[in-house]
């Protein structure tokens, strides 16, 4: 049969998918794209419609090793034939041990680590701050401007951006400070951010009343910009000197992303826990925090946990990534992925200097900050809107971020082949010149 006609006789079409969609889900679980998946393979994707996209968001960050690897598939498979879930609280399984025993491995630092096992990204941020309490006895919490931590209410209380993430929920949890994230392009100095401590102290409250410090290595939704080394390791130090926890929000960096396993590694700090999730199960739902013992230990039993948490067909799926990420070298390929991507915007950026302030790049962590007139003053939303808006037709999957909107974030799978990169690469840039073509029309 004819693919249109089966289309056709299905009514599976975007826009009446789109329509279905919008008639039983939640508004406020919005779509970027009204593209709806069909098929995936590695770094490409098929709607309902067989139109093809390369995908450059990983689904945010979450198949590092592509869509749908076999060595993952069949992990997963396997898996699944012996059993789906009979709860790490009640009937352990071998799968999740082995999975902790690599994690506190891989974890930066020399101190004996564990594990623990939950279901999201906002679980794992959660439950740091629960571990942190029970360890420290403390109250408080320090977060940064423009971080992104998750959905829940502590994890939004946490987040330092008001929209879209905290408007109309509130109030949220008492005892959360935020403090300016370093960065030079907004002429905030690691001085700067490290006074603002200072007179956070002083003001508001003491150091010997905070739990937890909780920072992204590259912060994620605020715009990709990455925490200079000097500064983690003064928050380290800060640490130290008062017995604060430090946690590393690594749920978008972990995992191969950053061109090393864990972002923080670049500054050569041991944080006290760290997040994971995202890139940790290939697309399976699976989070975890791993830190210190003395500090993991400190709540008691049951305090800790859930019902899906450490679910055994995801952690077979994220032993299989392990395994891919070693076996497939991707922390040399993330870096490859990132300096292609570099030298091809930085192209953009020299064509465009009244457009793109700034193109930053750890690993395959990529983006470029849009403004207008040359002045990082002005922020371009619209034209990043008008980018995202068109992506599709350009058959491109792309996201943006940034406290002001104004930034484009490239998340490409790790294994993407090296022709789709470079098409890819290049239907971008064939998007950025018309849709800036598009708007000074609009505009004259």
């Amino acid at each position: 049969m004819n693919l249109d006609k089966q289309i056709n006789q299905q009514g599976q079409t975007n826009q009446v998918l789109q329509q279905r969609k919008s008639a039983v889900m939640a508004r406020g679980q919005g779509n970027v794209y009204p593209v709806f998946v069909s098929h995936a393979k590695n770094a490409e994707v098929w709607d309902v419609e067989n139109n093809r996209y390369i995908d450059f968001a990983s689904g945010i960050a979450v198949c590092n090793t592509g869509h749908s690897h076999p060595t993952v598939v069949e992990a997963v498979k396997q898996q699944m034939d012996k059993f789906s879930h009979s709860c790490v609280m009640v009937n352990p399984y071998e799968v999740a041990v082995s999975l902790a025993e690599k994690l506190v491995m891989l974890a930066p630092g020399e101190s004996h680590k564990k594990a623990l096992f939950v279901s999201t990204g906002a679980e794992a941020v959660e439950n740091c701050i629960k571990i942190a309490r029970a360890y420290t006895k403390r109250r408080g919490v320090i977060a940064f401007n423009g971080g992104f931590h998750g959905r829940t209410n502590m994890t939004m209380g946490l987040t330092g951006k008001i929209a879209p993430y905290k408007k109309d929920f509130g109030p949220f949890p008492a005892d959360i400070f935020h403090v300016p994230f370093p960065n030079a392009l907004r002429g905030i100095s690691v001085a700067d951010s490290l006074e603002a401590l200072n007179i956070l102290f002083k003001v508001d409250i003491a150091p010997q009343d905070i739990a937890a410090i909780i920072i992204e290595p590259v912060q994620g939704e605020g715009g990709f910009y990455q925490a200079p080394a000097e500064f983690m390791r003064a928050l380290r130090a800060l640490c130290d000197e008062h017995g604060i926890v430090l946690i590393a929000d690594e749920i978008q960096t972990g995992f191969a992303r950053t061109g090393k396993m864990f972002c923080c590694e670049y500054a050569d700090v041991e944080p006290d826990l760290i997040t994971m999730a995202k890139g940790i199960a290939g697309g399976l739902p699976l989070a975890a925090v791993v830190g210190k013992t003395h500090i993991m230990d400190a709540p008691l039993p049951g305090g800790l946990g859930g019902t899906y948490g450490g679910s055994p067909v995801a952690c077979a799926a994220a032993l299989a990534v392990l395994d891919v990420i070693e076996n497939e070298n991707l922390l040399q390929h993330s870096n490859q992925i990132g300096a292609e991507f570099a030298q091809r915007l930085g192209e953009l950026q020299r064509n465009y200097p009244g457009f793109i302030a700034d193109v930053r790049q750890v690993g395959a962590m990529i983006a470029i900050e849009l403004i207008s007139d040359g002045d990082i003053n002005k922020p371009n939303a619209l034209l990043t809107q008008g980018i995202i808006a068109k992506a599709a037709d350009y058959g491109l999957i792309l996201l943006a971020c940034g406290f002001y909107g104004n930034v484009i974030r490239f998340l490409p799978p790790l294994t993407i082949q090296q022709d789709i990169l470079a098409e890819g690469i290049a239907k971008f840039e064939q998007l950025f010149q018309d849709v800036i073509q598009l708007q000074q029309v609009k505009t004259e």
